[in-house]
């Protein structure tokens, strides 16, 4: 019922009309475009491996099912990954979620952190790393319990957030593609934990056909 092909399949199509139309423009040139292509085909495997992040998922999810709120954060590609993955929490889990720019963490949910606060970071390897490392930081600082979806191979952000769930590395454009699917699998565990139909969430409907 709550569609994770839909995300899925709405970026990978949305990237490659910027492509498209970037190359047109002449802002991406023949190598980028080649480079982005090829990588664009890798996806699918690394998809793939992040599905087998399943188990470990699992337990985290046992541990956060009877949360009542959640925040999620993110920065540049990965902002939309938070909104998401915020949205699917609240879709099949009923928990509050909200998804909210990194950057702007200052203004206003910093105020709700505290120990009981679960904070879903995406913190893979790009050009906002470093700020974002700074980012939980300042959560760690106020004790809220941070997940962390990463980079494989990263050893900062281990090393400050109590979970911490590894995905293939990609290029930052692409990444939406792969930091998505563990929020996406939380969401469900959560929810099948708590005793939700994952099916047919209430108050929902596959297709808005009324204003």
């Amino acid at each position: 019922m709550a569609s994770t092909k839909a995300f899925t399949a709405q970026v990978t199509v949305l990237t490659l009309l910027a492509m498209i139309v970037g190359h047109k423009r002449g802002t991406l040139t023949d190598t980028r475009l080649r480079e982005l292509m090829v990588e664009l085909e890798t996806i699918p495997a690394k998809v793939e491996k992040a599905l087998e992040l399943n188990t470990e998922i699992m337990q985290i999810a046992e541990i956060f099912k009877d949360a009542t709120n959640f925040l999620y954060l993110g920065r540049g590609y990965n902002f939309p990954v938070a909104l998401e993955g915020a949205l699917k929490l609240k879709e099949i889990s009923y928990i509050h979620a909200e998804g909210y720019p990194a950057a702007e963490m200052k203004h206003g949910p910093i105020a709700l952190i505290d120990e009981n606060m679960p904070v879903v970071v995406i913190a893979t390897k790009d050009s906002s790393y470093e700020k974002v490392v700074s980012n939980i930081q300042e959560v760690k600082a106020r004790k809220g319990r941070i997940i962390a979806v990463v980079t494989e191979g990263d050893t900062i952000i281990p090393a400050m957030a109590e979970f911490t769930i590894e995905v293939p590395a990609t290029s930052e454009v692409l990444m939406p593609l792969v930091s998505v699917v563990p929020l996406q699998l939380l969401s469900y565990h959560i929810a099948v934990l708590r005793g939700c139909d994952v099916d047919q969430p209430r108050n929902l409907a596959k297709s808005v056909t009324v204003e």
